[in-house]
């Protein structure tokens, strides 16, 4: 009999615990990417799958992502569910065209007669001192395009359950993985996603923000790699007498507006933190949103703190670009004396 009790685990495991736990509850889970099978990958999420599950499960390919993509858009065609890994966020965008073109529009082109249900695993954003195009934020791009899901996790066990949860999907997952927080450990109670999860369950329960932290003064939203900063200002402003909510996203695409208006609502003021670039990125489209349907209860305008409308800098420079405990801090100041 397996053991099932909570035990503790970084998010990198926890990944490679979900993905283990799918594969065994459905034959056509397949995993495709570059170096993902005997190597594990370049962040040993895949670790052991390989030797486990063998090569006709666990698939090396070529580095030509277009080419990962456009298989795994083959095989769900054959009722196939493929996890594909993207190396890391910055080799992305030779995939573009088949992740917004083909992949985003087969359902509704079909009329929903096909269904895509391919996860895409994407390791993003900063922290980690890479060189150029190993850090992006990109989530912003896709999330534009209807028909994709956006996840990004933020601790081991919604990692350990979104995984699973996005595989079950019928719809095209876009997983993002905040790689900085690939070594953070938390406890991941493993019997909560055991049983096959019906499309239905699964598309709801990826869809679902959290509130990971409540307040009364300020509504603090962020998601994946920023929740850790957020959880941090949160204790800080306590300290100083002030009392904020966190909401974890959780979703990108789509967004859950209901809880995100619900916290704003209560209490009056707003900020987001991504560490993409606040033009045009997440924290504007919640921006607009709570504008829209929470005008009358807000005591201040809605602020956002991001990364800087320039490419990614250099590693050493990394930590002026990415949004620091202090700038989140200054926003919650400059909200509050509103």
């Amino acid at each position: 009999m397996t053991d099932t009790s909570p035990s503790t685990m970084t998010m990198a495991s926890a990944i490679n615990a979900g993905l283990r736990a799918a594969m065994e509850r459905d034959p056509k889970v397949l995993l495709m990417g570059e170096d993902i099978g005997a190597l594990g990958g370049v962040f040993r999420v895949t670790d052991g799958l390989h030797k486990d599950f063998g090569e006709s499960r666990v698939m090396d390919t070529p580095l030509a992502e277009s080419g990962i993509v456009g298989t795994a858009i083959g095989l769900a065609m054959r009722d196939y569910r493929s996890v594909i890994e993207i190396q890391f966020d910055g080799f992305i965008f030779p995939a573009y065209d088949q992740i917004t073109t083909q992949l985003a529009k087969m359902h509704y082109r079909s009329r929903g007669n096909i269904t895509l249900p391919i996860v895409i695993r994407v390791p993003f954003a900063g922290g980690i001192g890479a060189v150029e195009h190993h850090s992006e934020s990109p989530e912003a791009l896709f999330a534009h395009t209807a028909g994709l899901r956006i996840v990004s996790p933020a601790s081991p066990q919604d990692a350990y359950d979104m995984i699973q949860q996005a595989i079950a999907c019928p719809d095209p997952v876009l997983f993002m993985e905040p790689k900085a927080r690939y070594w953070d450990k938390g406890e991941v109670d493993t019997s909560l996603v055991l049983d096959k999860l019906s499309d239905a369950d699964a598309t709801a329960a990826l869809g679902r923000a959290r509130v990971a932290r409540t307040g009364e003064d300020v509504t603090l939203v962020a998601y994946g790699p920023t929740m850790r900063i957020a959880l941090q200002a949160a204790d800080v402003a306590a300290s100083e007498g002030t009392s904020v909510e966190v909401i974890d996203l959780r979703s990108l695409s789509p967004l859950d507006s209901a809880t995100v208006i619900r916290s704003a609502k209560k209490t009056g003021r707003a900020v987001v933190v991504h560490e993409a670039p606040t033009a045009y990125g997440a924290g504007a489209e919640l921006s607009a949103r709570i504008t829209e349907e929470a005008f009358f209860h807000m005591e201040a305008p809605v602020l956002r703190v991001g990364g800087f409308h320039t490419p990614y800098p250099a590693s050493k420079f990394e930590h002026d670009y990415l949004p620091s405990l202090d700038r989140v801090l200054d926003a919650i100041d400059r909200v509050m004396t509103h």
